[in-house]
C-alpha cells in the first residue's frame, strides 16, 4: 500500500489531484483509516491513474474520462469522440498558424519601420444592418473625387430624416459598388456630381454640413435609388466605369421608425439582400448584408488623410496571406464638428489569398 504522497510521486500527480479525483468518484483509494482519514493506494491503482492521465491529455474532460473508464461509451462513439477532438486539434493549429503569421507580419513591420504601427487590424465578421440612405456617382474611389460627392449627400440625408421625423438610431456607415457602363452612359451629366460645391473642404465621410437644392421626394433626381442604383450591375456584357463608384451614404434606423413615419411598405425592402428601395420619404432604405471576414482598422482625424491609413491596411492584408474581396465600407463612429476628433472604423471584404505554387 501506498501512502497518497508516495502514490502521487508515482504516479506525476499532486496529492491535491489525488484527492480531487476520489471527491467525484473518479479514481478512489484502496483504503482509508478510519480514524486519521489519511487516503491509501494499491499498486495496481496505478493502471488506472496512467489511463487517466493519458485521456486528459487528449483533451477529455474529467467526465467524459469517467465514461469512458466505467465503460458507458461504446468504441463507436469513443471513435467518434477522437475524431472530434482530432478536428478540435487542427482548427487550433490552424488558428496558431494564423496567429504566427500575424506575428512575423508585425515583427516585419518593427524591424523595416523602426516602431510599433498604431493601427491595430482585427479579422471580424459585421453584421446587417439598416440604413437610409441616399446615393450618387464619385468619378474614382479617391477621397479627392468622393468628397464632394458624400458630404453633400449626407447632409441632405440628414434633412430628409428630420423631415421625415426620423432619428438615426446608430452610426453613418458608407458603402461603395463598381459603375456599369450603359447605364453610367444614360444618366444625366449633372448626375455625375451630386448638387453641392465639389471644391468642399474635409474629403468625405462622416456627417459633414452643406446642404444641396435636391427636391425631396423626387425619385429621378440624383440621390435615389432609381438614379444612382440602377447603375450598379448593368446588363450582360456590360464594362464598369473604370475608376468610378456608386457612393451609398447612409445612416443607421429602426424598422419602427419608419413604420411610424409612414415609409412605403414599412420601408425595410427586402431583408438583407442589399438591394435599396423607395420609402417615399425623399429617400431609400437598404438591409445591408454584414461582411462575413473584414479586416478592420481605426482611422482618426478627417476623412482626407485616410489614405494612409488605408495604405497601412492594404500592406497588413497583404502580408497576413489574405486578398481584398470589394471596396471597403466606411463606419462612421464619431463623427464632431472637429473633423481632428472623427473616429471612423475602415471595414474591407477579405478572403484567404491562393497559395503561390512553386
Amino acid at each position: 500500500m501506498f501512502s497518497i504522497g508516495d502514490f502521487a510521486q508515482y504516479g506525476r500527480v499532486s496529492a491535491r489531484m489525488l484527492r480531487h479525483y476520489d471527491a467525484i468518484g473518479l479514481l478512489c483509494p484502496a483504503r482509508t483509516d478510519p480514524v486519521t482519514g489519511y487516503r491509501f493506494y494499491e499498486a495496481a491503482q496505478l493502471a488506472r491513474l496512467n489511463r487517466i492521465i493519458a485521456l486528459k491529455d487528449l483533451g477529455f474532460s474529467l467526465q467524459q474520462v469517467g465514461a469512458i473508464l466505467a465503460e458507458e461509451v461504446s468504441v463507436p462513439e469513443l471513435r467518434g469522440m477522437l475524431r472530434l477532438r482530432r478536428a478540435e486539434l487542427e482548427a487550433t493549429l490552424t488558428a496558431a498558424g494564423e496567429r504566427l503569421v500575424q506575428v512575423e507580419a508585425r515583427l516585419r513591420s518593427i524591424e523595416s519601420e523602426g516602431h510599433m504601427s498604431a493601427d491595430d487590424v482585427v479579422v471580424k465578421p459585421t453584421g446587417t444592418v439598416l440604413l437610409a440612405e441616399l446615393s450618387g456617382i464619385a468619378a474614382s474611389y479617391g477621397p479627392e473625387d468622393i468628397g464632394p460627392v458624400i458630404q453633400p449627400l449626407y447632409a441632405e440625408l440628414c434633412a430628409r430624416l428630420e423631415a421625415a421625423g426620423v432619428t438615426p438610431a446608430g452610426p453613418g456607415l458608407a458603402y461603395y459598388e463598381a459603375v456599369y457602363e450603359a447605364v453610367y452612359e444614360a444618366v444625366p451629366g449633372d448626375y455625375e456630381q451630386v448638387p453641392g460645391d465639389r471644391g468642399a473642404s474635409g474629403g468625405h465621410g462622416g456627417v459633414p454640413g452643406g446642404r444641396t437644392d435636391v427636391p425631396a421626394g423626387h425619385a429621378d433626381v440624383p440621390g435615389s435609388a432609381a438614379a444612382a442604383v440602377a447603375a450598379v450591375g448593368g446588363e450582360p456584357g456590360d464594362e464598369p466605369v473604370p475608376g468610378a463608384v456608386v457612393v451609398h451614404a447612409g445612416l443607421t434606423v429602426t424598422a419602427e421608425a419608419l413604420a411610424r413615419a409612414g415609409a412605403r411598405s414599412g420601408g425595410t425592402g427586402a431583408p438583407a439582400t442589399g438591394t435599396p428601395t423607395a420609402t417615399g420619404l425623399g429617400f431609400d432604405v437598404v438591409a445591408l448584408p454584414g461582411l462575413e471576414c473584414a479586416a478592420t482598422v481605426v482611422h482618426r482625424g478627417p476623412m482626407s488623410r485616410i489614405l494612409p491609413t488605408a495604405q497601412n491596411l492594404a500592406h497588413w492584408i497583404d502580408a497576413n496571406g489574405y486578398r481584398s474581396a470589394g471596396y471597403a465600407r466606411e463606419l462612421y463612429l464619431e463623427c464632431p464638428p472637429d473633423q481632428e476628433k472623427w473616429v471612423t472604423e475602415i471595414q474591407e471584404p477579405v478572403v484567404r489569398a491562393a497559395p503561390e505554387t512553386p
